[in-house]
């Protein structure tokens, strides 16, 4: 053993202990440290003697009563419960320690390590930082959710040692810390191409607050006297999803499967929209008015309030009704608001080599939209920071799209490359929504696997639930149960509950605590047998296994959160409503 690993959360003063101590001040509660310190200081000084090494690693979920009860459940007192720790081992002339802060909750654990590392930076202290979005689930899920944590820190430069925690074999988790590592080494500024991008970037001052987490607003569209379409559903409050769309999806037959692929119901071969349908789509080009066919498959999304956005040049050649005109800024500028025939709003495209004088034109502009893709030759983080920075300068609101171009056809690969691209501005709080253009290899991918990875983007930056959210742990030898199997049934039954976080936790040790802000948890107890939580508390104890999906589905009943399933639409065409 080369490195052991305590959390203060329950080292000394678990939940259990002092649950009913109100600190009325800073030395009633820093009187308490003695307990803390006779309590480590014998495994401090084996460790001296061993000359092993400590992770002080403090999780979201798990903090003591002592320090609940004064800082509260927050990236403080996550802070806070590390630093008393650390101090002890310095008193006794031990350094030889990490830090990790882990949350299941991207956002804190972004939150909770900035934090950390500020206060390192105030007393002079350079601890290495191992990072991890601990219970982060299976699949792209996971790795998204690991990606918006990890690699945002990363992307600041800072984290030292990472782990991807995943419900699945352990060797499948090397693959994504790999890859995470590789991707913020290529950003750094030891990387040459990484620095020539970076230097491409104007200067400017960073003046984002680590301190607390505040989204950005971005303006959304308003209906205007002569709109004769609905444009407010072209755009979600909670964060967007636009779908890159070419005109040969709408040609023959196509246009039903493309609106499944969009996410849209369908009933008698008219689109509807759904709680995850693409808002908006994105056209570089389209099917000539003469294809009535795919123009009227065009028509029928804009009427369910799916903006089409498509380059101004193209509907000055071959007008659009109800388009969204995209425009530079220059040619926005010059226009000067100024629409092509038929279009109804327009969107500013910008790639972060523009002026300060330029982009505050922007608020006098008032686009319905900016879509941001940043120039391949400037660093994607810095010129996008930039860009937000002058946009609060200037006090300008208006939404701002996170326009991401792939070539990797592989879902997992996309889920760690948006995740640590656009993740780090999403959870600074700045962007409004991404939308996704698959170029090369990753054009094999379908509109579906693009659609669903964004909206696993929003969901992993807490923006917009579209589905359950579910926390689970990696196996590990404590396991009472198959963990992989039970949780994959369990999201089969329960994964259409938006706005629902069911933990699944292997055994009571990473139960209650790793389960942080879980509305429901499934614990494994005793072999064959487990525990149904609300919240942090026990309601249903030694569920046998084979009951228990069926117990849990009803104690979500029993809360009022429970929906049924939708069946899936068997649907008629009528071929009236075809040739309408």
């Amino acid at each position: 053993v080369e490195k052991i690993r305590i959390n203060p959360g329950n080292f000394v003063d678990g939940r259990k202990s002092f649950e009913e101590k109100i600190y009325e001040t800073e030395e009633d509660y820093f009187s308490e440290r003695q307990f803390l310190y006779e309590a480590l200081e014998p495994l401090v000084q084996k460790c001296k003697e061993l000359d092993r090494c400590m992770r002080i690693g403090t999780n979201h979920g798990s903090l003591s009563a002592r320090v609940l009860s004064y800082y509260g459940d927050t990236p403080r007192g996550m802070v806070e419960s590390a630093l008393e720790f650390a101090d002890i081992c310095r008193s006794l002339d031990y350094n030889n320690f990490v830090f990790s802060m882990k949350a299941s909750n991207p956002l804190v654990m972004v939150q909770s390590y900035r934090l950390l590392a500020a206060e390192q930076y105030r007393m002079g202290w350079d601890y290495p930082l191992h990072l991890g979005v601990t219970e982060a689930g299976e699949g792209e899920d996971g790795r998204m959710k690991s990606a918006i944590g990890i690699g945002t820190l990363l992307a600041d430069g800072l984290g030292d040692t990472v782990r991807v925690s995943l419900t699945e074999d352990p060797e499948f988790e090397y693959e994504p810390c790999n890859r995470l590592s590789e991707i913020a080494t290529s950003r750094l500024a030891t990387n040459e191409d990484a620095k020539k991008r970076q230097a491409a970037v104007t200067p400017y001052v960073d003046t984002r607050d680590i301190t607390s987490f505040a989204r950005r607003s971005g303006d959304l569209p308003t209906q205007e006297e002569g709109d004769v379409i609905d444009v407010r559903g072209f755009l979600n409050r909670d964060g967007s999803v636009l779908s890159t769309v070419k005109p040969e999806m709408f040609s023959g037959d196509n246009a039903q499967y493309l609106y499944q692929e969009l996410g849209c119901k369908t009933a008698v071969g008219m689109p509807f929209k759904d709680i995850a349908t693409s808002d908006s789509i994105f056209m570089r080009s389209l099917p000539p008015s003469s294809d009535t066919a795919a123009r009227t498959a065009i028509r029928r999304l804009i009427e369910v309030s799916v903006g089409v956005i498509v380059p101004v040049e193209e509907l000055e050649k071959d007008p659009l009704p109800n388009a969204v005109a995209l425009m530079t800024l220059e040619q926005a500028s010059a226009k000067n608001g100024e629409l092509p025939e038929g279009a109804i709003r327009f969107a500013v495209s910008l790639d972060g080599t523009e002026s300060e004088e330029d982009l505050a034109k922007i608020k006098d502009l008032s686009p319905m939209a900016v879509l941001l893709c940043p120039d391949s030759g400037l660093s994607h983080l810095h010129a996008s920071r930039r860009v937000f920075e002058i946009f609060k300068k200037n006090e300008i609101t208006t939404a701002v799209i996170h326009h991401f171009i792939t070539d990797t056809n592989d879902t997992n690969e996309l889920a760690l490359q948006m995740g640590t691209k656009i993740g780090a501005h999403l959870t600074d709080g700045n962007g409004d929504g991404v939308l996704v253009e698959a170029v090369g290899d990753a054009e094999s991918l379908s509109l579906d696997d693009l659609r669903r990875t964004s909206f696993g983007l929003l969901q992993g930056s807490r923006m917009r639930s579209t589905k359950t959210e579910f926390v689970s742990c990696p196996s590990c030898g404590r396991t009472l149960f198959d963990l992989q199997e039970t949780t994959a049934g369990i999201q089969k039954a329960t994964g259409h509950l938006p706005g629902v976080t069911i933990a699944v936790m292997g055994c009571i040790v990473n139960g209650p605590g790793e389960m942080a802000d879980a509305d429901f948890g499934y614990v494994g107890t005793i072999p064959g047998k487990v525990d149904l939580y609300y919240g942090k508390e026990v309601v249903r104890k030694s569920v046998p296994n084979e009951e228990a999906v069926d117990s849990l589905i009803d104690l979500i009943k029993e809360y009022d959160m429970w929906e049924d399933p939708e069946e899936e639409e068997v649907e008629e065409e009528s071929e009236v409503a075809a040739s309408a």
